[in-house]
């Protein structure tokens, strides 16, 4: 046995509850006093239910992006040898490297309708920053290194020998990447969507410069939480803060739950 396992585990004990449960403990014993009606009056206005429907739906959606374009970005860059390559993958970790409002000044500035692509969509009939679309936008941005990290990982553990053995069996390349491949790396997908979907759930700094920020319209849960704060309304800044958490972190059981069992039905297969 190696040593020193159970001042490891210990540690580990107490590092998670110092950084991870007390913070959560912190939150809901703010709470304690608060009656299950004043609960539901803070958190069910139409500017609150506004900023829910708003955020959540953004987050999914932008996550639902960073799937689809992470796998393709991740397999171009584990399969493919080209000019550029190591340039794309130093650049996919960007939005880990730059400040959240950093980010969000160069977005709000490129599409903005006088950015370069703000200009273009514009003149489309579709304006993205200040609108929704720009908060899809931004949490996509932010949110595109966990899809592309999880998924170049499981392409690279991915056996070659099951595309040969595909196609030895006489099927061609787009069945055998469609029968195969994409049901082997689905778990890692998952995980990825779940990952950035979280992200821009507690996203703020890189979305409230293109958003907007108008009530009912643009406004996102966390910017709520900060309004509320600022006008010492700590009752219903902790009441969004804690039904965020309660429904992120359901959420996010179903999907890892859902994983678990593509993982399962893999093996078993």
């Amino acid at each position: 046995m190696i040593p020193g396992r159970a001042l490891s585990i210990a540690l580990t004990l107490i590092g998670v509850i110092v950084v991870v449960l007390l913070p959560i403990a912190a939150i809901f014993t703010a709470m304690s006093g608060v009656t299950p009606v004043s609960f539901w009056a803070a958190i069910s206005t139409p500017r609150d239910l506004a900023a829910f429907r708003l955020t959540f739906g953004a987050s999914f959606t932008a996550a639902l992006i960073d799937a689809v374009l992470g796998f393709l970005i991740a397999w171009v860059t584990v399969r493919y040898r080209f000019f550029g390559r190591d340039l794309i993958n130093a650049a996919i970790d960007l939005p880990f490297a730059l400040p959240p409002p950093v980010s969000g000044i160069a977005l709000a500035t490129l599409y903005s309708t006088g950015g370069w692509i703000g200009a273009i969509t514009s003149k489309l009939g579709v304006p993205i920053a200040y609108t929704g679309a720009g908060v899809v936008v931004a949490l996509a941005f932010v949110g595109i290194p966990f899809a592309v990290r999880t998924l170049q990982q499981a392409i690279e553990a991915l056996p070659r020998e099951f595309e040969e053995a595909s196609a030895v069996l006489g099927a061609g390349g787009a069945a055998t990447f469609a029968r195969v491949v994409v049901p082997l790396l689905l778990p890692a997908c998952l995980a990825g969507f779940a990952m950035s979907f979280a992200r821009g759930l507690g996203e703020y700094g890189s979305v409230i410069f293109i958003a907007g920020n108008k009530p009912n319209v643009t406004e996102i849960v966390p910017l709520v939480i900060v309004s509320k704060l600022e006008q010492y309304d700590y009752v219903g800044a902790t009441s969004l803060a804690i039904t965020m958490l309660v429904v992120s972190f359901i959420l996010l059981l179903a999907v890892n739950a859902l994983r678990r069992r593509l993982i399962e039905r893999q093996v078993a297969q």
